[in-house]
């Protein structure tokens, strides 16, 4: 049993070395541990301080991509170089890397597929009770959308097991937690939940530059994701609102005609047609959603099968 603890870096020499010092040396049931520096275009020591600390692999990006594709990049280096399991955590030192070994022992026992750590983000001092809040709330979204029940679908703190990245697809530029939560919910993919307690906070957030952004671009995540694996949730609620409210200026006409109103309000008319094409139009929208689904699956399928094979130990 191999793992793979892929730890994405923009200028972490200052942290890096708390991060490396405190990863597990053993693991029970783990043959070997192997420690992947996502190098993502750092101006700093960070690589030499990985190489002190005798890390020998290593993705390099010469550019900032960002987390996703940082975590994209990882995960393809770690499946080749013969990964059963990835664990993804950060450079700056947020989560206890003493619990990795927790992490890993519900997918070496079979009892899940992916695993992720439960910040417990209420309890978290340095979180603004605005933040904690929308933390919640951007959970229960995600629960909503993948049909699961998990406490912290932000977290980056998690493990992967070698099947069910054979499954995910990231497709984000942005970040990958909620997406690839909400792909393997709807893959019917096993995931659980542990609780940890986060060290100390040591710097500001690289990902966003503000909780104005993060909740843009993490909405804007979501709804991709809604919107390719939850299709009828959307276009059918919005269809059956088109047409709720598209025959009320109907429903006005005829009355105001029947009480001898001549004067047209053609209004009623155009505002109701209007609102009416718009039904149609979603209702329209998850026929082609279902076709796309149908096409979206056979793709996947064979995705999954080429990654079997390109990375076949």
């Amino acid at each position: 049993m191999k793992v793979f603890i892929q730890v994405p870096c923009l200028n972490e020499e200052t942290t890096l070395p708390l991060v490396l010092e405190s990863i597990p040396k053993k693991i029970k049931n783990v043959d070997e541990i192997e420690i992947l520096i996502i190098d993502d275009g750092s101006s700093d020591k960070t690589v030499e301080v990985a190489k002190a600390y005798g890390v020998t692999h290593f993705v390099h990006h010469t550019g900032n991509m960002g987390l996703a594709r940082s975590f994209r990049d990882g995960i393809d280096y770690a499946l080749k170089h013969g990964a059963d399991i990835v664990v993804n955590t950060d450079g700056d030192n947020q989560y206890p890397q003493a619990r990795i070994a927790d992490l890993v022992q519900p997918i070496i026992a079979g009892e899940a597929d992916i695993v992720i750590a439960d910040r417990q983000t209420s309890k978290i001092a340095h979180f603004s009770p605005f933040k904690k809040i929308m933390q919640r709330f951007g959970s229960w979204v995600v629960n909503k959308a993948a049909g699961t029940t998990l406490p912290d679908a932000a977290s980056g703190f998690r493990a992967y097991s070698r099947h069910s990245l054979y499954r995910l697809n990231v497709v984000t530029e942005f970040s990958y937690c909620m997406e690839t939560i909400i792909q393997a919910g709807n893959k019917r993919l096993k995931i659980v939940s542990i609780a940890v307690e986060t060290n100390k906070k040591t710097r500001e957030s690289r990902l966003f530059k503000n909780i104005g952004q993060h909740m843009m671009q993490s909405g804007k995540a979501i709804m991709r994701s809604y919107i390719i694996y939850r299709p009828y949730t959307i276009f059918v609620s919005a269809g059956t609102f088109f047409l709720i409210i598209g025959l009320i200026p109907f429903v006005r006409f005829v009355a105001l005609v029947l009480t001898g109103d001549t004067r047209g309000h053609l209004q009623s008319l155009i505002i109701g047609s209007a609102l009416l094409t718009a039904s149609i139009i979603s209702f329209a929208l998850v026929v082609i959603a279902d076709l796309l689904r149908a096409n979206r699956i056979l793709i996947e399928d064979q995705l999954e099968r080429l990654k079997e094979i390109q990375y076949k130990k």
